[in-house]
């Protein structure tokens, strides 16, 4: 166990960009999830399973068809976002009008056959995915080094998270979206199509779980299970940030991936709980999470 005496700033500053790859990836899926549920009411349990479909689509993509990276980055999330939209149309329309725990068991369920499936298929060790030609390398900083791939994981987070969120809260079409999921009767009286509204919403939040296993696939091996080790963590920080707050859900997972680095080179073994720890205390103290509205 590190104490503030025996600081090693090489350490120190590792474990913090370790948690920050981290949080970039919670901060992705937290997002999704938190779009899913704040907007659409749906409890959206198969979105781990849905990176880890974004994932193997990109290596699928490689090595059977040839798309390299960057292709990947585009047609991958729009290829999940699809199976997003028929899972919305075909599998949870029929129950929109259920109890929440029916989306849950149902999407829980799908989860679990996705896994199941790509784990009869490619087994369940991991599979590797080269980094891009142009983001090899890296640059040494007065603390660390800083490999180029793990700062375009962090800038391109942060670029879409913020670009989703402005869509989201300052623009006429995330205010068309917000009233049509609030009030689907007044916006279908004034010709919005609602059922279209919410299906491409659902696909737009799984499209993102798609953009975070493709931009994963480099760092992480490529494995069945890479989505459920993934999603609890998610679920979690979704629930400190505030159920369905846009905002809460990004800066929440940023911050919980700083803390877990953190964690990391202080106390390691508390590592894999001090966001269950958190989540607890929030709880606790603001149940509506840190950024959520109280009912």
């Amino acid at each position: 166990m590190a104490t503030f005496l025996d600081i090693n700033l090489f350490g120190l500053f590792g474990q913090l960009l370790v948690g920050l790859i981290n949080g970039s990836f919670y901060a992705l899926l937290s997002l999704g999830l938190a779009i899913i549920f704040g907007l659409l009411k749906i409890i959206n349990f198969a979105q781990g399973a849905l990176y880890m479909l974004g994932a193997f689509f990109a290596w699928m993509a490689l090595n059977y068809m040839g798309i390299n990276y960057w292709a990947a980055l585009i047609l991958v999330p729009i290829a999940v976002g699809f199976i997003g939209i028929l899972m919305e149309r075909f599998l949870l329309r029929p129950i929109a009008n259920e109890d929440h725990l029916y989306s849950l068991l149902l999407t829980f369920g799908l989860a679990l056959i996705l896994q199941g499936a790509f784990t009869h298929l490619f087994g369940s060790s991991g599979m590797s995915y080269a980094i891009p030609e142009e983001l090899k390398g890296g640059n040494r900083l007065p603390f660390m080094y800083l490999p180029n791939y793990r700062a375009w994981i962090i800038i391109a987070s942060i670029i879409v998270c913020a670009g989703t969120w402005y869509m989201i809260e300052k623009t006429k079409l995330g205010a068309y979206l917000r009233a049509g999921t609030e009030n689907p009767q007044l916006m279908q009286a004034f010709g919005i199509n609602v059922p279209l509204i919410v299906t491409l919403t659902f696909g737009f939040g799984v499209g993102l779980a798609g953009f975070a296993g493709v931009m994963a696939a480099p760092v992480y091996s490529v494995s069945p299970d890479m989505g459920s080790n993934m999603l609890i963590v998610v679920f979690a920080i979704v629930v400190i940030g505030g159920m369905g707050s846009i905002g809460g859900a990004i800066l929440t997972g940023l911050g919980m991936g700083v803390v877990e680095g953190l964690t990391k080179y202080f106390y390691p073994e508390a590592s894999t709980t001090v966001i269950f720890a958190v989540m607890v205390i929030v709880l606790l103290t603001k149940p509506a999470g840190l950024f959520g509205k109280e009912a």
